[in-house]
């Protein structure tokens, strides 16, 4: 079977090696189809992540027509990218300015768009940071080295399983040049949360 692979297992961490005891254990039972496990692997490693999410937020940048479109009706947008599925049906698009800088939380959970951001980070999920954000959001952003002016609003915005959200940060100075690709290199999964900012070009 693809995963049973006994003679490796003693390099495994323990972590590792409950889970392929585990799904060895459920593939002889006939309760896992390897082929399913293997899909869903190749799909939250090559398929779905924040890369997608930075694809979305390069096209904004450099096409105003999609820009308006991501703003009136995100889940549209980014299906039309070929970004949709499980976490990702009811989307809204919240674009960073001077003025206002934009920040998401779920404070029931740990909501999150998974179709363009991937598996969502420990901290997000952590208690502190949900209950936090909503409360002192300059004070969580500055500890993860975000200061933002004091001329700058924060809004927290809050997701839910009806609906998540997606902040498109403000394009780096100096870009004007770069294509699509190498903009999408730039936006870091932490901007499109909005507790960071997009790297900015050597």
């Amino acid at each position: 079977m693809p995963h049973d692979h006994p003679d490796h297992d003693n390099h495994l961490d323990p972590m590792d090696a409950r889970v392929r005891a585990l799904e060895t254990i459920l593939t002889r039972k006939g309760l896992v189809d390897p082929a399913a496990v293997d899909e869903i692997i190749e799909t939250y490693a090559h398929k779905v992540g924040p890369q997608n999410g930075a694809r979305v937020v390069a096209r904004a940048w450099t096409d105003p027509d999609f820009a308006a479109w991501l703003r009136e009706d995100a889940t549209a947008a980014i299906a039309s990218m070929g970004y949709t599925g499980r976490q990702g049906e009811h989307m809204e698009a919240v674009f960073n300015t001077p003025e206002q800088h934009n920040v998401v939380v779920c404070t029931l959970c740990s909501c999150y768009p998974w179709t363009v951001l991937g598996l969502p980070p420990v901290w997000y999920k952590s208690p502190a940071y949900r209950s936090r954000v909503v409360i002192e959001p300059r004070a969580v952003l500055a500890e993860f080295g975000l200061h933002l002016p004091e001329s700058t609003g924060v809004r927290v915005w809050d997701s839910t399983a009806e609906l998540r959200y997606l902040v498109v940060p403000m394009r780096p100075e100096g870009t004007e040049g770069l294509s699509p690709e190498a903009l999408a290199d730039l936006v870091t999964r932490e901007s499109m949360i909005g507790t960071g900012q997009p790297q900015v070009p050597a």
